[in-house]
């Protein structure tokens, strides 16, 4: 029997609606919770429970992560989750009873199909309820309705979703990061060339800082009334023995790998943020460490995400273009 794709204990769920071109993906820690923080970049961003991560804050772990489409609507989705939690016997024991702590971060997808479909409460649950070691990958949950490359509108896109990379910490630990791609830029692929983004007229790749830099542009956000909001989420977890402040380190020295895989990246229309789970069930590992791999699997599942997509909603997909790798 083949070992699950997370690390043990970890558990992710979707909840999809490809009509409505939207969705939500859920990361479930083990029972006891996981030690967690994160990063915050770039003008959009759209959250819950972020600052319970902050290193000084008290609260010392968390229950889930839930990542979802619908824009701050999506935000909602998450009571589900606590309500799953709860049900299920995880989150703090307090005089009142248990309270599950469930940070979150959406994307926003309502342009891409029904604006009206958004993940609910009920949805939230559902992702719980489907969660699993080996989740599924591409054009479902937080990732059905993404895309990449937006530079000259939608029309001009490539579609992303969700995407994983993970690997080995001697000396027994295992890492893995999450990604759910809906960016403003193009994604690079490891040689620094444009994996998926804005197409030119003929098809190929224009690459937006190149158009950028080179001609006169106005953006499509601001040229055809297109939103502004555009983010890529990652969740990375970890069975290694990490305190708060190290998770912190980690998620931020996990930026630099969405840097290297996302360009334009951080932007004014993007709301980029970054989780660390650990779960502490594993030999402790430097954070140094687990920073550096953290950075390359967060770019290596940004790039998975476009390798995983398929096609939506007339957003073609990098199998449909011909250019998979």
């Amino acid at each position: 029997m083949s070992e699950p794709a997370l690390p043990a204990g970890f558990e992710a769920g979707h909840w999809s609606d490809p009509a409505a071109a939207t969705g939500c993906t859920v990361v479930l820690a083990p029972p006891d919770g996981a030690v967690a923080s994160a990063d915050v970049r770039g003008g959009g961003p759209s959250t819950r429970e972020i600052e319970l991560l902050n290193p000084i804050a008290n609260a010392s772990r968390i229950h889930a992560v839930l990542l979802a489409g619908g824009s701050a609507f999506g935000l909602a989705a998450a009571d589900g989750v606590v309500d799953w939690l709860e049900r299920n016997g995880r989150g703090y024991d307090t005089p009142g009873g248990l309270v599950p702590l469930v940070p979150a971060a959406v994307v926003y997808d309502l342009v891409t199909g029904d604006p009206r479909g958004r993940p609910g409460p009920a949805d939230g649950f559902a992702a719980c309820e489907a969660a699993t070691g080996d989740p599924a990958l591409g054009t479902v949950g937080a990732g059905t309705g993404t895309a990449v490359g937006k530079l000259r509108g939608r029309e001009f896109a490539v579609k992303s979703g969700v995407g994983m990379a993970k690997q080995h910490l001697p000396p027994g630990g295992k890492i893995v990061a999450i990604a759910v791609v809906n960016a403003f830029g193009d994604v690079l692929g490891e040689d620094g060339r444009v994996l998926a983004g804005t197409r030119a007229d003929d098809g190929s790749f224009a690459g937006s800082t190149k158009m950028i830099r080179t001609r006169p542009i106005e953006p499509p956000s601001f040229r055809k009334g297109e939103p502004l909001e555009n983010t890529t989420l990652v969740c990375l977890m970890t069975n290694a023995e990490l305190t708060k402040s190290e998770c912190g380190i980690v998620a931020k020295m996990a930026q630099a790998g969405m840097a290297r895989a996302v360009d334009p990246v951080h932007s004014q229309f993007d709301g980029d943020v970054v989780f660390a789970m650990a779960s502490g069930t594993a030999p402790r590992v430097e954070p140094f460490v687990v920073g550096v791999v953290a950075a390359a699997l967060t770019a290596e599942a940004i790039r998975d995400a476009c390798l995983q997509a398929t096609g939506l909603h007339g957003i073609p997909a990098l199998s449909e273009l011909g250019q998979a790798g």
